[in-house]
C-alpha cells in the first residue's frame, strides 16, 4: 500500500509540473521571441527613417551612414535599397569580407528587398541562425527603398536555453521534494496499518495479549487501531472466560463422578450375585458417563483453543502413537500398521496431531473386528501431507458419515460420539481438511490433509513399517 500511495502521489506531482512549467517555459520563450523580433524590427526603422531623408529629401547620406556603423558595431547587418533593388549602402557582417557582404546583400537580401517593394509592408525571415527583417522606406503606398537588418538570435536562443534550464532544475526540485514528501505520507499512512495487520496476524495464531500500537498514523487508522484493541481485550476475556469454565465443569464434574464409583465399588464388595450384578450395570454406565465428560471437556478446549501453528514431523508423531497403541491392538488382536514417508511435516498447533491420531486410532480400533487391520498411512503433497486411517471394519453409512463430524451426530456410534467431532475441529483449526471415505472391500478411511510449513516444498524419500 505505502508503494501504490507513494506511486500516486509521485504522478499527480510529475502531471502538475509538467501542466505548469513546460506552458510557462513556452510564453517565455515566445515573450523572448516576440521581444527580440520587436526590437530588431525598431532598430531597423531608425534606418528606414534616416534612409528616407537621404533617398526622398535627397539629403546628406550621414545620418544613415552613422546608424549603419553603429548597427555594425553591435554585430548587425544592414543594407539600404532604392526603388531598383539596388545597394545604396550596406555594413560589413562579421567573418565575412565586403564581396561576401554585397553578394549577400544583392542575392539574399535582394530577392526579400524586391518583395517588400512588391508588397509594402515588414517582412521577416529566419536565416543561419539570424533574423532578417525588412522594412519599407518613406510611403508604405510607394515607397522609395528598403532597409534591411540582420541580427543575429544566439543571444537571444541563449536566454531562452538558461531559461529552460532553470524551470527544469526548478521541476526536478519539485519532484525530488514531492517524492521525499509523498514516501513520508505513505509511511506515515502505511506504518500503523502494517503495525495492525501484524497484531491480527498474531492474534490469530493464538497470542491473545496482543494489541495494535496506537497514536500514530492518520485519524482513520488510530481509529482503527483502537477498535482492534478493544476487539482484542474482549476476544482476550471471552475465551479466557470459557477456559476458566471448561476448568471448572472438569473439576466439578469429576470429583462426584470419581467419589460415586468408589461408594459403588464398596457396595459391590460385600453384596449377592444379583446385586452385584446390578452394581456392575451402574459402574458401566458411570464409566460410560466419564468418558462422555471427558469427550465434551476435548471438544470445548478444542472449540476454545487458538493454535499457534509450528513445523510437526508427522512420520515422528505417527510412529510414537502407533507403538503406544500396538498393546491395545494385540489385546483385541487387530494388526496396526503404519505406512509413511520419511521426513514428512506439517504446520500444526502444538499437541494437537498427537490427539487427532489417537481418536483415529481408538476409533478405528473400536470399530475393527477380531483378526482386522488397522492402517495409519501417509505421503507427501503439493500443500502438505496426506494421511489416511484405514480399517476393514463395518464401515458407515452415507447419512452417518454426512453427520460423523457434528457432536453426537452419528447415532451408529458405539462411543460418546465425539471423537471425529474432536478430530474435525483440530484438523479444520490449523488450516487442514478432512473427510470420510469407504474402505474398498469394506470399512472406514478417515483421509486428513494437513497444511506444509510455509517454506518447506515436498520431502523425498520413503519408507515402511509395521
Amino acid at each position: 500500500m505505502t508503494r501504490r500511495i507513494a506511486l500516486v502521489f509521485i504522478a499527480l506531482i510529475v502531471t502538475l509540473l509538467v501542466l505548469a512549467v513546460v506552458p510557462l517555459g513556452l510564453s517565455l520563450a515566445q515573450r523572448e521571441r516576440t521581444s527580440f523580433r520587436d526590437t530588431t524590427e525598431a532598430v531597423d526603422r531608425t534606418i528606414a527613417a534616416a534612409a528616407e531623408e537621404h533617398l526622398s529629401d535627397h539629403r546628406s547620406s550621414a545620418s544613415m551612414r552613422q546608424l549603419l556603423e553603429q548597427a555594425e558595431r553591435a554585430g548587425d547587418c544592414a543594407a539600404v535599397f532604392d526603388t531598383a533593388g539596388q545597394v545604396v549602402a550596406a555594413t560589413e557582417c562579421p567573418g565575412q569580407t565586403d564581396d561576401d557582404t554585397e553578394d549577400e546583400a544583392a542575392d539574399s537580401w535582394g530577392d526579400l528587398a524586391h518583395q517588400v517593394l512588391a508588397h509594402p509592408e515588414t517582412a521577416t525571415r529566419e536565416r543561419d541562425d539570424r533574423l532578417v527583417v525588412a522594412v519599407p522606406i518613406g510611403d508604405t503606398t510607394r515607397p522609395v527603398g528598403v532597409a534591411v537588418l540582420s541580427r543575429s538570435a544566439e543571444d537571444t536562443n541563449d536566454r531562452i536555453s538558461a531559461m529552460w534550464g532553470r524551470l527544469a532544475l526548478i521541476g526536478a526540485g519539485g519532484l525530488v521534494a514531492g517524492v521525499l514528501l509523498s514516501v513520508a505520507l505513505a509511511r506515515w499512512v502505511g506504518r500503523p496499518l502494517r503495525a495492525v495487520d501484524a497484531a491480527a496476524l498474531r492474534l490469530g495464531e493464538g497470542t491473545l495479549d496482543v494489541r495494535a500500537p496506537g497514536g500514530h498514523g492518520p485519524q482513520e487508522v488510530r481509529r482503527l487501531a483502537s477498535t482492534f484493541n478493544t476487539m482484542a481485550a474482549r476476544m482476550e476475556a471471552l475465551i479466557h472466560g470459557h477456559r476458566a469454565v471448561v476448568a471448572d465443569v472438569s473439576h466439578q464434574l469429576r470429583t462426584p463422578l470419581t467419589a460415586l464409583r468408589l461408594r459403588l465399588d464398596l457396595l459391590a464388595a460385600g453384596a449377592d450375585e444379583a446385586t452385584a450384578a446390578e452394581f456392575a450395570s451402574a459402574q458401566e454406565e458411570i464409566a460410560r458417563l466419564s468418558r462422555l465428560v471427558d469427550g465434551l471437556l476435548a471438544v470445548a478446549r478444542a472449540e476454545t483453543a487458538v493454535p499457534r501453528p509450528v513445523p510437526v514431523r508427522v512420520d515422528h508423531v505417527v510412529d510414537e502413537r502407533v507403538t503406544a497403541w500396538e498393546p491395545v491392538a494385540r489385546e483385541r488382536r487387530v494388526s496396526l500398521v503404519d505406512r509413511f514417508g520419511a521426513g514428512l511435516t506439517a504446520y500444526l498447533g502444538a499437541g494437537d496431531l498427537e490427539q487427532v491420531i489417537d481418536n483415529l486410532v481408538a476409533n478405528a480400533l473400536d470399530a475393527a473386528g477380531e483378526g482386522a487391520t488397522v492402517r495409519v498411512e501417509g505421503k507427501a503433497t503439493r500443500e502438505g501431507v496426506l494421511l489416511r486411517v484405514v480399517d476393514d471394519g463395518p464401515g458407515m453409512s452415507a447419512a452417518a458419515r454426512e453427520a460423523a463430524f457434528r457432536r453426537f451426530g452419528n447415532p451408529e456410534a458405539s462411543g460418546s460420539g465425539l471423537g471425529l467431532a474432536i478430530v474435525h475441529r483440530l484438523v479444520t483449526a490449523n488450516g487442514g481438511t478432512v473427510r470420510l471415505e469407504e474402505t474398498a472391500g469394506g470399512g472406514l478411511t478417515v483421509v486428513l490433509e494437513l497444511p506444509a510449513p510455509p517454506s518447506q516444498g515436498p520431502p523425498r524419500g520413503r519408507r515402511a513399517g509395521a
